[in-house]
């Protein structure tokens, strides 16, 4: 049994994260268009080509964790030696300087992708950690809960508090506001990732011959076909979420023209993605995983569409759809990460050889492909559809962020939906490799 102490430790580790992982979702395409003032064609395109640099690095760092031997274990010690970089960069990430355009756009994009690179390098082990806390599969569902739990606290902070800080900060000046804010989050983050460092334990160890070459790695991740499918629903499930989760200030600001609502609006989101990760362990005792998982998909696609159909002066419903929207999804996020976790097992139980940071790391390769797609679908729709930043929009521009922001996501859930029919891990299976493996240990 892992202690609430160890889960909350563990969670602290999502918080620090998604200090930037949701300010990266919420806010930078906005701060890149309407404050640091460079084209949301550009943005899109950008995003997109950092993910390129991911296709070597995701994989490349779980093989490196994989291989890590060191007295604080093989994926803690990252937390140690990163929490730094990864605060340093969030705020240079930030930053505003007084460049040309052409200037800004080389500063966005060395920053971003120097970002991106450092919350790789942190990253990637801590989701590492969560499959090595606990060999217990419905143990690991709940280690997943508490951390998304904190992971969406992450997200409260952030979105309750990022606009009126940057307000706080700035005094009118939001390049400013928006350096000084995240230097703020960025100090909280990095003594959450060393809290995380020192209130957690390796306890799962990989067989002492299961360590190879990287082909060898290569070639066994790619016999896991349970990890094809996970991969293959993850880079759908982000692309859709991202884009959403993007385009949600644009939504209220430009659609139901409240943009002092903002905050308010993905706040009280982040309040259903809270609720819906502290559903997840009982309602995950009480269905097939598999089966639970596929209905969340359904019904948060269903969601999408309602929100379609909302008019601009509907205010409570599309707050109220919203909410609901990331109850449901979210509701499905432990039971993704606990997936993960089962796959390792699968593979070590189909091959031989436990390769936790690679299986890790590569469906963290296609969760982050998902989010630069999402992100750079979001800028390519709103040029496409002729958003100008910081104006009255057009009819179309407004059209255009509805159909994105609710159409566009629901395809994502009902294609993970649709991939996931091939995911044949359900509790019983599970249950049976994990008595195989013991078997073999002793």
């Amino acid at each position: 049994m892992v202690s609430v102490k160890e889960k909350i430790a563990y969670g602290l580790g999502d918080t620090a994260s998604n200090i930037v992982f949701q300010t990266v979702m919420l806010f930078l395409t906005f701060f890149y268009t309407d404050i640091f003032g460079i084209s949301p064609a550009f943005v899109g395109t950008m995003f997109l080509a950092v993910r390129v640099i991911d296709a070597i690095t995701d994989p490349l760092m779980g093989a490196i964790a994989d291989r890590t031997t060191s007295k604080h274990g093989k994926f803690r010690p990252y937390l140690l030696w990163f929490a730094l970089p990864f605060g340093l960069m969030s705020v240079l990430a930030f930053t505003t300087p007084d460049f040309s355009e052409t200037g800004k756009m080389w500063y966005a994009f060395i920053t971003y992708t120097l970002l991106m690179l450092v919350y790789t390098a942190i990253n990637i082990p801590y989701c590492a950690l969560g499959g090595v806390l606990t060999a217990d599969p419905k143990e690991r569902v709940s280690v997943q809960s508490y951390r998304f739990v904190f992971a969406m606290l992450g997200g409260v902070l952030v979105s309750a508090c990022t606009l009126p800080l940057v307000e706080y900060f700035g005094a009118g000046d939001k390049a400013k506001g928006y350096q000084l804010t995240i230097l703020a989050m960025s100090i909280l983050g990095v003594g959450m990732f060393l809290a995380c460092f020192y209130g957690t334990k390796e306890r799962v160890q990989p067989p002492a011959a299961a360590q190879g070459s990287m082909k060898n790695d290569f070639k066994m991740l790619w016999q896991n076909d349970q990890w094809r499918v996970l991969s293959v629903a993850a880079l759908f499930l982000l692309s859709g979420s991202v884009l959403r989760n993007t385009l949600a200030i644009y939504y209220v600001k430009y659609y139901l023209e409240l943009p002092d609502s903002i905050s308010l609006f993905i706040t009280l989101g982040m309040v259903g993605s809270i609720v819906g990760c502290i559903v997840a362990q009982p309602l995950s005792k009480k269905f097939c995983k598999v089966k639970l998982y596929i209905g969340i998909q359904l019904v948060a696609a269903a969601l999408c569409i309602a929100s379609y159909f909302v008019a601009a002066d509907q205010v409570e419903l599309a707050f109220a759809l919203f909410i609901l929207w990331n109850l449901f999804f979210n509701a499905g996020t432990p039971l993704l990460w606990a997936k993960m976790a089962d796959t390792v097992d699968y593979g070590q139980w189909k091959t031989g050889v436990r390769s936790t940071g690679m299986v890790y790391s590569s469906i963290v390769f296609f969760i982050k492909l998902g989010l630069a797609i999402g992100g750079a679908s979001a800028g390519w729709l709103l040029a496409g559809y002729g958003y100008q930043a910081d104006v009255t929009q057009t009819d179309e521009a407004k059209q255009g962020i509805l159909i994105s922001f609710s159409l566009y996501p629901a395809i994502g859930s009902i294609v993970v939906a649709f991939v996931m029919r091939w995911y044949i891990l359900t509790n019983e299976k599970i249950d049976q490799i994990s008595l195989d493996l013991r078997r073999v240990a002793v």
